[in-house]
């Protein structure tokens, strides 16, 4: 072979090479060990505690709740009843000097100081980072109180409204030293931190090292319609004289009655599940489903409110501090989040930015839109379950092309049930470490 050949071949296999896409890491379901094989009952019952990391505990933790105003018309706005939520609240957990920061996005309808930020933050502040929790943005307090429009579910608009607010919390903390800035969310707020590391690469307050999505949405009406689906699972037990919640309700209390005591912790639903009086597949998917319609209710009656659109509370009923809620609150659980899609977001996205389809919606709000930037930002990485059910046809193949071997696909864990296990904290460590 003639040098020139060689030098030409050399020349093809090191273009080739570097055009070859990268693969996803699949974490092998043999060498993985998380126990819990089932998709409903990981998300619902999560690691079992002697597979957890150890944590921090909150008296070793420096850790305070802070306010900030940044919807001053808020007060004018809101009924009486929803006037403590008029300022922005957070959590910010200090090391002793200077250290990385994180930022959590919680998930869909969550709170700041909810279950899940709460253990992120153990996690990473346990790892020397100072932490700052954030509400969701499909929160009550996070609409009332830092929504622009309260509307949530227009991705880039949420995301606009949790930077404004993150610039918030570092003007608020002058003093505090930070060496560099990272990023992180769960489930929704994954999408809405992916959404928001986009941001800041044209506004440039954080400069964001490292943004790891969490358990994201890909398709976002895919993983709402998967989601409001369980809450119409078929489930035997339950007629016209037995009700969901009675069902369960009896179920835990013969747990209880068998046990001899009643200990409510979080070993609770793993042991639960262990017993005689587990919940079967069907009565798993339905409490998924009702605690995100709940989720789902909470918007749609939130968003109604403060912009008077009267759809759920007429415009002109005189609410104060000792009026009920809750005629209002049953009409909205009416309302899944097709409704509030129809209702309330779409024409409220065609009345601001001129929009068209529902089809044109959902590509701009879904991961789609920033594929992209996603594919060529190497800060950027996902971890997510196969067994998701939040993940539609074709959702993983989508992640595999776009994040190539910045993806790490974990065999089993349902939605989000396996963030708590000690192998998925270690890899979230590792990354946010380098």
């Amino acid at each position: 072979m003639s040098q020139r050949l060689r030098l030409r071949l050399l020349a093809l296999l090191s273009s080739l090479a570097f055009i070859a896409p990268a693969w996803a890491t699949d974490v092998d379901t043999n060498s993985y060990g998380f126990p819990l094989t089932n998709a409903f009952e990981a998300t619902i019952a999560t690691t079992p505690p002697e597979l957890r990391p150890a944590l921090p505990v909150d008296a070793d933790i420096n850790q305070s709740d802070y306010q900030v105003k940044l919807r001053p018309e808020r007060e004018f706005e809101v009924p009486d009843n929803f006037w403590p939520v008029t300022k922005m609240r957070y959590r910010l957990a200090k090391q002793a000097g200077q250290a990385p920061l994180i930022f959590i996005i919680a998930g869909t309808g969550a709170h700041y100081a909810s279950s899940t930020p709460e253990y992120l933050k153990k996690l990473f502040y346990g790892a020397g980072f100072h932490v700052v929790q954030l509400s969701s943005p499909t929160s009550y307090d996070f609409m009332t109180a830092a929504s622009r429009f309260a509307t949530p579910g227009i991705s880039r608009d949420d995301a606009d409204d949790l930077y404004r607010a993150m610039q918030a919390v570092r003007a608020q903390h002058p003093r505090l030293k930070v060496s560099e800035f990272h990023l992180t969310g769960y489930s929704l707020g994954a999408l809405q931190a992916a959404f928001v590391s986009e941001l800041d690469e044209t506004r440039r307050s954080f400069n964001f090292k490292r943004v790891l999505l969490l358990n994201p949405p890909v398709n976002l009406y895919t993983s709402v319609t998967n989601l409001d689906r369980l809450v119409q699972t078929q489930v035997t037990g339950i007629d016209d004289s037995t009700t969901y919640f009675e069902l369960v309700l009896g179920k835990l209390t013969r747990y209880f009655e068998e046990k001899g005591y009643v200990d409510i912790n979080d070993a609770l639903l793993y042991d639960f599940q262990n017993s005689k009086e587990k919940l079967t597949d069907e009565q798993m998917a339905m409490l998924i489903g009702t605690a995100f319609r709940f989720s789902s209710a909470d918007i749609a009656f939130t968003s109604d409110l403060i912009n008077r659109r009267g759809l759920i509370t007429p415009v002109s009923y005189p609410i104060s501090q000792g009026t009920s809620l809750t005629p209002f609150f049953k009409r909205a659980l009416q309302c899944d989040f097709d409704c509030y899609l129809t209702e309330q977001l779409i024409p409220m996205w065609r009345a601001r930015y001129d929009g068209g389809s529902i089809a044109q919606l959902i590509d701009q709000v879904s991961l789609y839109a920033l594929t992209d930037y996603l594919k060529t930002s190497s800060k950027i990485a996902v971890m997510h379950n196969a067994d998701d059910m939040i993940l539609g046809p074709g959702d993983l193949g989508f992640l595999r092309r776009t994040f190539g071997d910045r993806l790490t696909v974990y065999p089993l864990g349902g939605h989000c049930g396996n963030l708590n296990y000690r192998v998925n904290s270690n890899d979230m460590l590792e990354f946010f470490r380098g």
